[in-house]
């Protein structure tokens, strides 16, 4: 079993929104970020059986609410953002962390908890071939980790995407990321040290 993933760009700050499907037509969306009506056309004729929010920051969030109503779709986030998009979306999704799983179909998306972007943001572990994916919303990107707003929190994305997704998982690992285009924990591996080095 894989799934099979395409990607939107939204919005004006260009976020990725993500569609994964299974082999037997099971769909998820990851980051309902913004243009409700151009992602409600885009998915047009299939059904979203759960849409996940990577973290809690307005742009990975606008479209939230529209999307939950037009699909009926269970929702989840990570558990530390959930208050915060309750908050600013009106709609609740269910908190979920470190080794909890999400269906599509028969596959289980694993999901990674990573603090630091914001206190509950996720990456998502999918089965693709001939590799795995993870989309990891503003935590990794190409070329570093995403924005934090002191040491402390550079310091646990930091921690965290070196723990527990370059330590974890090999070379050949695409990386989706929020912004921007897509990567590999290969490509970025020899530049840790000077992420760290420069804090950002």
């Amino acid at each position: 079993m894989t799934i099979s993933i395409e990607s939107l760009v939204v919005g004006p700050l260009e976020n990725n929104a993500y569609l994964l499907t299974d082999t037997t037509g099971h769909h998820v969306l990851v980051d309902a970020a913004d243009e409700a009506d151009r992602l409600i056309e885009w998915i047009a004729g299939r059904t979203i059986e759960a849409i996940i929010t990577t973290h809690s920051h307005t742009d990975h969030i606008e479209a939230l609410a529209q999307l939950a109503a037009a699909t009926g779709a269970s929702l989840y986030a990570g558990t530390p953002d959930v208050e915060t998009i309750r908050a600013r979306t009106g709609v609740e999704p269910t908190g979920v962390w470190d080794h909890d799983t999400i269906a599509v179909g028969a596959d289980l998306l694993r999901v990674i908890g990573i603090v630091g972007h914001t206190p509950g943001s996720i990456t998502l572990v999918v089965p693709t071939e001939p590799a795995t994916t993870l989309i990891t919303g503003d935590s990794l990107f190409p070329g570093g980790v995403g924005k934090t707003t002191s040491p402390a929190d550079f310091d646990s994305l930091y921690t965290d995407v070196t723990t527990k997704l370059f330590d974890a998982f090999g070379d050949d690992t695409r990386v989706l990321p929020g912004h921007g285009a897509p990567t590999t924990l290969g490509t970025e591996r020899p530049h840790l040290g000077e992420w760290r080095e420069r804090g950002w």
